[in-house]
């Protein structure tokens, strides 16, 4: 594995991802890109896997694609560009594909595609001083990464307009504010904060998590009848297995439940 993409696995089933390149603040080069589409690929296998934190090495969480890398990929013909876009895109928002809550800890400046990996994920933390910006129009650049997707996902049509339009930096008390992130709090403790709620994903029943996590991918349900569809299958799934057993059992005995996914 790529030294610029640090893997901590933890026996309660939550995988710790950093982005490991604090001299670059972590811009995503082509080596860590090729690591981090290898490790997603790798969890995506795991069944033992509850929850991915993702963070960033050092002062910055990521401060996206390589500018130098950007400037020389000028002369290159339009359709090759497109095409190495397009997997660069793809490789980072892999993450979209696990069937487990992901995390972003962002523990500091998190700029253009490397704040697009953040909202990628299910939930943000960042520290309150961090600065969050999509600055792709103040470059010359049509915004990249799913951020017209992304953006309108998690603050809005209006909000995302305003960020994408004008490129402003927010910092997270403010982005916490208008629900760019979750919660905002003190630098050091962002990844106490992240690895809290992720303690608390991890403990939950396995299935019935994943199955929440899909019935709310992309936005969620795109209508009513199609939620009420898709709970009639996936919670008769739950109910036929032992975790459901188990957490009653647990709730009537007044415990903490120990699901085994199964």
């Amino acid at each position: 594995m790529s030294e610029e993409l640090s893997v901590d696995r933890r026996p309660d089933g939550i995988v710790v991802l950093t982005l490991n390149d604090p001299a670059r603040r972590n811009a995503m080069s082509d080596e860590m890109t090729a690591a981090w589409k290898q490790t997603i690929t790798e969890l995506r296998a795991d069944p033992g896997l509850r929850c991915v934190v993702v963070t960033g090495a050092g002062s910055a969480f990521s401060s996206g694609g390589n500018l130098s890398w950007l400037a020389d990929r000028n002369e290159i013909e339009l359709p090759a560009l497109r095409d190495h876009m397009l997997e660069f895109y793809r490789s980072w928002l892999t993450i979209r594909q696990l069937e487990v809550p992901t995390i972003a800890a962002i523990n500091g400046h998190a700029v253009g595609a490397g704040l697009c990996l953040a909202l990628a994920c299910d939930l943000r933390y960042a520290a309150d001083d961090a600065e969050l910006l999509a600055p792709f129009t103040a470059l010359g650049l049509h915004p990249g990464m799913a951020a017209t997707f992304l953006f309108p996902e998690t603050v809005g049509l209006p909000r995302a307009r305003e960020l994408l339009f004008t490129g402003r930096t927010v910092t997270g008390a403010q982005a916490e504010s208008f629900g760019l992130v979750n919660r905002a709090v003190p630098r050091p403790q962002v990844l106490r904060e992240a690895l809290g709620v992720a303690e608390e994903i991890a403990a939950q029943a396995p299935v019935a998590t994943r199955l929440t996590k899909v019935a709310l991918s992309d936005g969620g349900p795109p209508s009513l009848e199609a939620a009420l569809r898709w709970e009639s299958l996936a919670q008769p799934v739950t109910m036929t297995s032992q975790d459901l057993l188990e957490g009653l059992a647990a709730q009537r005995e007044r415990r903490r439940p120990n699901f085994s996914g199964r």
